[in-house]
C-alpha cells in the first residue's frame, strides 16, 4: 500500500456520515497506509475501525477533535497517539457529550420559540449514539421539512450568530493540552486558516505540541507558512482531509489532502522521547 496518510477523518459516531468500518474502506481504495478517526468528543469508533483495519493493512491511530476558546474565538485542538482508555480522557468526554445534549435542548427551544415546531427526540433519533451537533439539527430540520437544505438551516438559524445559535461549552487550550498529555498523546492546532500569527504563538506558548499543516482550507501558499512556523518552534505537523461526508459532499478530498508516515514517525519519536 502506498505511503499515505490521512489524520483528520469523522464519522458517524460525531459529525461524519460513514461508519468506521466504511471509512477504512474508502482508505483501501485510495490507497490511504495509515488514518486518524478525530471524532469530536468520541472515541467510539476508534476500536472498531483498529480491528477491521488490521484485516486490510489499514493502520488506524487513535484520533479526537476537542473544541476550545481563547477570547470567545473557537480553536479546535487534536489529538493523536493517547491511551484511547484513558479514565481521566473519557470522563471529559463524557462531560462534553452530555453538554451537546443540553445544547441541542437550548437550540431546539430558541427555534421553537420563533416557530418551528422540531423536538429534542427528532435529533436524538438521528444523532443515535454519535455525540450531537449542529449538524444533526440541521438534518432533523430538514427531515421534518421546516427548511428545505441542510445549509439553509445553517445560515438562516443555526449558523454563528443565528437566531438559534447556541455557543458549546470549551476547554481552556491549556487544560486540553494537559489532558490530552497526561493520557499520553500529542496535541495540535486544527485547521488554523483563519487565525492570526499571534493568537497561533499564543497556542505555541500555551504547550501546543504542533499544527496541522495541510487542510483542504489551506492553499498551498498557508502550508508553506505553516510549514515554516512549524520549523521555526520545533513543532510537529499533521495532515488530512477534514472528510465528514453525506450532506458536505466532500468524497473528492478523500485521498487528496495528505502527509506522508514519516509525520507519524515523528510524532511517535517524539512521544518515546517524552520531549513535549
Amino acid at each position: 500500500m502506498a505511503d499515505i496518510v490521512d489524520l483528520h477523518i469523522h464519522t458517524n459516531h460525531s459529525d461524519g456520515y460513514y461508519t468506521p468500518k466504511e471509512i477504512v474502506d474508502f482508505a483501501r481504495r485510495h490507497e490511504v497506509a495509515i488514518i486518524s478517526i478525530t471524532d469530536h468528543d468520541n472515541l467510539a469508533a476508534i476500536k472498531e475501525a483498529q480491528a477491521y483495519g488490521e484485516q486490510f493493512g489499514v493502520e488506524v491511530i487513535p484520533g479526537l477533535e476537542i473544541s476550545s476558546d481563547i477570547r470567545d474565538k473557537e480553536i479546535h485542538i487534536l489529538a493523536y497517539l493517547f491511551d484511547v482508555d484513558n479514565e481521566e480522557l473519557n470522563r471529559y468526554l463524557l462531560f462534553f457529550r452530555q453538554e451537546r445534549v443540553k445544547r441541542a435542548i437550548r437550540m431546539v427551544e430558541k427555534l421553537n420559540e420563533i416557530g418551528l415546531p422540531l423536538e429534542i427526540d427528532d435529533v436524538l433519533s438521528i444523532a443515535k449514539n454519535s455525540a450531537v451537533g449542529r449538524p444533526h439539527v440541521a438534518q432533523a430540520l430538514v427531515a421534518k421539512g421546516l427548511v428545505s437544505s441542510y445549509f439553509e438551516a445553517f445560515y438562516k438559524y443555526i449558523g454563528n450568530g443565528c437566531p438559534a445559535y447556541e455557543k458549546k461549552v470549551h476547554l481552556s487550550p491549556q487544560s486540553a493540552f494537559k489532558i490530552i498529555s497526561d493520557a499520553g498523546g500529542l496535541s495540535f492546532i486544527a485547521h488554523p486558516g483563519n487565525m492570526s500569527e499571534a493568537l497561533i504563538k499564543e497556542l505555541i506558548d500555551d504547550g501546543v505540541d504542533g499544527i496541522e499543516v495541510v487542510h483542504p482550507s489551506h492553499s498551498a501558499q498557508l502550508v508553506k507558512y505553516y510549514k515554516g512556523i512549524v520549523n521555526e518552534y520545533f513543532l510537529l505537523e499533521s495532515g488530512g482531509s477534514d472528510f465528514h461526508g453525506g450532506k458536505r459532499e466532500d468524497e473528492k478530498s478523500f485521498g487528496k489532502f495528505t502527509v506522508t508516515r514519516s509525520i507519524v514517525t515523528a510524532m511517535q519519536r517524539r512521544l518515546s522521547r517524552g520531549n513535549k
